[in-house]
């Protein structure tokens, strides 16, 4: 995906880049050891236990294999002492691509899990692409979907050579050879041997262009609950994140920006900054003011002491409320016409009951665990980065671009990443660019590490757009839902970005997924948009449009549907028909696990919505009460299924939905970004409240059995949940929350 580097410069948000994407790295044999003392430099690792395997002893590989190791291809490594090693091109901040994928190569291996290992892939695009992106990323939940065939080829592969070296050095065929748990084996002559014993001659055959795959009935390893291999390390400290790390001779940079969405720095009074100890340099930046110093704190306490005046001339200084009130303008009128179907405008005015309602969805923060942050170590020849990169390509091409490098001369080390949910996938690289940036200004040569407070996080970053919806609709005498239409306001995530060049006629499929092809057999629909500009920067969060979406379309029908009398999960299959076996069938299975019908425990309601996003489908089901703070639902009880096709790790899924619920159910209850005069005033987890462990719901997961293609499982738990503890809460209470998150709509 060129247009990614032709079209746009990540370094400065402004000009068209020439940095070449397609960077060709050069073999590396050197393995450094991220395990810990004693490791050292070495090619064959012993196994922590025999029961299973752990990612914290294994090592990194740039894009190249050490003396002796068998690398039949991009992805897979395999050591004289028989470990394998899968190269992983997505970084792991927690939703399970070390492991999803590791057992994808592991099944056509035929290897033994405990045999196993995953490490990241270094940056290149040409080697490491998302099949879906055409750059080297994660997002969009597609780790295990796009790569499924790929990483299962990538281990057919490297069996059929394996097997094949072991068939010339027994003299016997290939097919009477078979594979077990790691062992190679030809009953008739009694052979074994392990992939270490046959590695080497392995390595000097030629790889298959299409390797055999297995069928569904033959998996052995996929479907099962497999430990994950970074529980190990993150249990005992061993894992590595962009917060731990440190380069000798460091410097730590924090960068006031500007207090405002498009304001600039008019001037500045470094004097009292350059009085902290430990404060080495303050320069001015592109994105605001940057402090150098020896350590985090003294950094923190010159940016503290900073005086700077800023031109809010061409900022955004409107408050949320009129913002709000601008989009309410637009909302009240047609926009552009994605979705017509019938004449839902005649068909309002025909008589029968009708509702028109009118939501609006605040901004909101991602506010990962671990703030962003990003190190870079320069030298004359080129840039070494460490960082939990969700985009490696784009990254890595900011900061080739600002540091005057070609992409290829920049390493990206890719580490653990103490969640994202969206945040590390800015199309305009802002934190590699900020950073590259702060190396760039100053004039000694060393190390930089950029380093996000929890402020800078939640005040300073990018956010799940601001939306307003409104909806009309009609039921005739019979309860039947007779039209539909459906107004979205937002801004869009992909105009004025790379991406949007994957816009279609203009329309960004972020802002009307999940709306547009609403799958329930109305005879009259029509859904419109307004795309508005402002200086807010958005940015997809965890489900992306589905967040809104979702909610406002199953609120809406169930509210339809309460008007006409029928049953939420009963009327909801009628309309899905058979045009939508999928969706249906996640229905049916979480009414049965929730016991739909059955008797409610008093003072509590029930509440269902089904959704689809990023190819799955889920329906969920709340269980809810009036908890003791005002206008906020307890939700006690949630049951969920999904239907993503082959489950690849059902542990790793059900655990994806959980987070997913916990993530939304925070969310749609307590959370929201608020402008006051264009500056924000949440500013950390005191005011931008998220769920509590003691809140979190009991939570029981069904997955439907498939034997279609993987799909996304990281973002398709969240939309649903919102939905559904509205539509209880409106069962238990009469009251319809249209204006999130219900803490605001209580107030």
């Amino acid at each position: 995906m060129q247009f990614l580097f032709d079209k746009y410069d990540p370094a400065n948000s402004q000009s068209a880049s020439e940095a070449d994407a397609r960077g060709d790295f050069s073999r590396r044999t050197i393995l450094k050891s991220i395990a810990g003392a004693g490791a050292g430099l070495v090619i064959g690792l012993h196994l922590p236990t025999a029961a299973k395997a752990q990612s914290g002893a294994a090592a990194v590989f740039q894009d190249g294999a050490a003396e002796g190791m068998f690398a039949p291809n991009a992805f897979v490594r395999i050591a004289p002492d028989s470990t394998v090693t899968v190269l992983i091109k997505h970084i792991e901040f927690g939703q399970g691509p070390f492991t999803g994928l590791t057992t994808l190569v592991a099944e056509e291996l035929d290897a033994d899990w405990a045999q196993m290992r995953a490490q990241s892939a270094p940056a290149n695009n040409e080697l490491y692409k998302n099949l879906k992106f055409g750059v080297q990323g994660t997002g969009g939940s597609t780790a295990i979907a796009n790569s499924y065939l790929q990483m299962r080829k990538a281990g057919a592969a490297a069996r059929h050579m394996l097997v094949e070296a072991a068939s010339k050095a027994w003299g016997v065929p290939a097919d009477e050879i078979t594979v077990k748990k790691g062992v190679i084996a030809h009953e008739g002559k009694g052979k074994t041997a392990s992939f270490g014993d046959v590695a080497e001659a392995a390595s000097k055959l030629t790889p298959p262009q299409d390797p055999f795959l297995k069928e569904p009935s033959e998996f052995v390893l996929i479907g099962t609950d497999l430990p994950k291999l970074d529980t190990k390390a993150k249990s005992t400290g061993m894992a590595e994140f962009t917060m731990d790390k440190t380069r000798p001779n460091m410097l730590t940079v924090l960068i006031q920006r500007p207090p405002v969405f498009g304001g600039k720095l008019k001037s500045m009074d470094d004097a009292e900054t350059r009085k902290v100890k430990g404060v080495v340099d303050v320069k001015e930046v592109p994105h605001g003011v940057a402090v150098y110093a020896e350590g985090f704190w003294a950094a923190k306490k010159g940016r503290d002491a900073l005086k700077l005046e800023w031109d809010e001339s061409e900022a955004e200084t409107r408050s949320t409320a009129e913002i709000v009130d601008d989009f309410k303008k637009s909302a009240a009128t047609t926009g552009r016409v994605i979705t017509n179907e019938g004449d839902a405008e005649k068909a309002l005015s025909g008589g029968g009951k009708t509702i028109e309602a009118e939501y609006v969805f605040p901004y909101l923060a991602h506010a990962p665990m671990e703030p962003e942050d990003f190190l870079i170590e320069a030298t004359e020849d080129g840039a070494t980065c460490w960082a939990g990169s969700q985009f490696q390509t784009m990254d890595q091409g900011a900061v080739a671009k600002t540091l005057g490098f070609r992409p290829e001369e920049v390493t990206v080390n890719t580490l653990f990443a103490g969640g994202s949910f969206g945040r590390r996938a800015t199309p305009v690289a802002d934190i590699a660019s900020e950073c590259a940036s702060a190396v760039k200004a100053i004039d000694a040569k060393r190390p930089v590490k950029l380093v996000f407070t929890r402020e800078d996080d939640i005040s300073a970053g990018f956010y799940r757009p601001l939306n307003v919806h409104r909806l009309k609709g009609s039921v005739d005498a019979d309860g039947n839902i007779t039209a539909w239409d459906h107004v979205l306001v937002g801004q869009s995530i992909m105009k004025g970005t790379p991406f949007e060049a994957m816009m279609k006629d203009g329309v960004d499929p972020t802002m009307v997924e999940g709306a547009s092809d609403l799958p329930y057999a109305i005879p009259n629909k029509r859904i419109s948009f307004h795309m508005k500009t402002l200086k807010v920067p958005p940015l997809w969060w965890r489900s992306v449009g589905h967040t809104h979406t979702a909610y406002s379309t199953e609120t809406f029908l169930d509210e339809l549907l309460a008007m006409g009398g029928k049953d939420p999960v009963a009327e909801r299959l009628r309309l899905l028909g058979d045009k939508h076996p999928r969706y249906a069938g996640v229905l049916k299975a979480v009414s049965e696990l929730a016991d739909w019908g059955s008797q409610v425990p008093e003072g509590r309601a029930r509440g269902v919505a089904v959704h689809k996003s990023f190819e799955s489908y889920v329906a969920t089901i709340a269980e809810v009460s009036e908890s003791d703070e005002k206008g906020i639902p307890r939700v006690h009880k949630v049951w969920s299924a999904i239907d993503c096709g082959v489950a690849v790790n059902p542990n790793i899924i059900k655990a994806q939905i959980e987070g997913g619920i916990g993530y939304g159910l925070g969310h749609i209850l307590f959370a929201g970004i608020n402008l006051d005069k264009g500056r924000v005033v949440e500013q950390n987890f005191d005011t931008y409240r998220s769920l509590r462990i003691n809140e979190m719901p009991d939570v029981q997961v069904k997955i439907i059995k498939s034997a279609e293609a993987p799909t996304g499982v990281g973002e398709p738990g969240v939309p649903p949940i919102g939905p559904a503890v509205a539509n209880a809460w409106a069962k238990l209470t009469g009251k319809r929350v249209r204006n999130l998150p219900f803490a605001t709509d209580a107030a």
